[in-house]
């Protein structure tokens, strides 16, 4: 609701522009000739001359027809905290239109009109709908409407968001567990690690971090760290190294690496920890929102399933 000052100023901005409209057409039209004329008003252009004859008719009714319609828009939509005659369906009752509430009207009316094409899909397992092509065609523009911002339109991710098109799940990628994954979202947490290890051991568990996948490093240093990872992180990440779907923890012996593999890159993981957030979309998704997130499962699940 607007204040009182600024509600009388639009006030009178908005009627006194248009009843100023009014009066200066009567005023003008009073000291108009009321027939033509080959007289002229004295000015000469250029040789051109402005004879001093009235407006068209049809000219002045157009003026006061652009006046009246003015008058029926405000009064239909409203101004100010008048808020007119028109109204709209939101969340089944009528009420005043706004902008808002009829682009939320319209949102409302669509949902309902796409609901059983959704319905029509959410009966079928998401291992049989990856064949469906409409369906995945459906839920390939959910993606990319709603996820392709952090793991890119083709899904392959970046530094910190996940690949979608590989194997390597951090909280599995059974049909199931990608729904959960959707709805409710996940909260990755690495914890830092140099304040335990302090310099010397962060360098050490760097190299042993890396010879879990085979990549360069010095034997002598992932040698004397090996303790420390069963000591420090074997909790989360398997004393395998090959991670927990439970926790979220990656698999730390394949070349699969969220945040990067190398040595600078484990490096600042180790000193800093991480903190991946994969946002819950049951509410972001909106109306049929359960019907979304089974077709999004199903084109998720189909990129990693060809």
């Amino acid at each position: 609701m607007l204040g009182t000052f600024w509600q009388v100023w639009i006030t009178l901005i908005t009627v006194g522009s248009i009843v100023g409209c009014g009066i200066l057409i009567v005023y003008t039209s009073r000291g108009m000739r009321k027939e033509e004329t080959t007289e002229t008003t004295g000015h000469d252009y250029d040789g051109i001359q402005e004879i001093d004859n009235p407006l068209p008719r049809w000219w002045v009714f157009m003026f006061w027809a652009t006046i009246l319609f003015g008058l029926a828009y405000l009064g239909m939509y409203g101004f100010g905290n008048y808020k007119g005659v028109i109204t709209v369906t939101v969340d089944g009752q009528e009420v005043n239109w706004t902008a808002h509430n009829q682009w939320k009207a319209e949102v409302q009316a669509f949902d309902a009109e796409i609901a059983p094409l959704y319905a029509k899909y959410s009966s079928t397992p998401v291992a049989e709908l990856i064949h469906n092509d409409e369906a995945l065609q459906t839920g390939q523009r959910l993606f990319k409407s709603n996820c392709s911002v952090c793991h890119g339109s083709t899904a392959k991710g970046a530094l910190g968001f996940p690949n979608l098109t590989d194997k390597d799940w951090l909280y599995g990628g059974q049909p199931a567990q990608i729904v959960q994954t959707i709805t409710n979202g996940r909260q990755g947490a690495m914890p830092a690690w140099e304040a335990v290890l302090g310099d010397e051991g962060v360098n050490q568990m760097v190299n042993y971090v890396r010879s879990l996948s085979g990549l360069k490093h010095e034997a002598a240093l992932a040698e004397a760290a090996a303790p420390k990872f069963l000591q420090n992180c074997a909790i989360c990440h398997g004393a395998d190294g090959k991670g927990n779907i439970l926790m979220g923890a990656p698999n730390l012996t394949d070349e699969i690496w969220l945040y990067g593999g190398s040595s600078k890159q484990i490096e600042m993981t180790l000193r800093h920890g991480r903190a991946g957030k994969m946002p819950a979309h049951k509410e972001i998704l909106g109306a049929n929102a359960d019907a979304k997130i089974h077709l999004l499962a199903t084109y998720v699940y189909s990129l990693s399933n060809k």
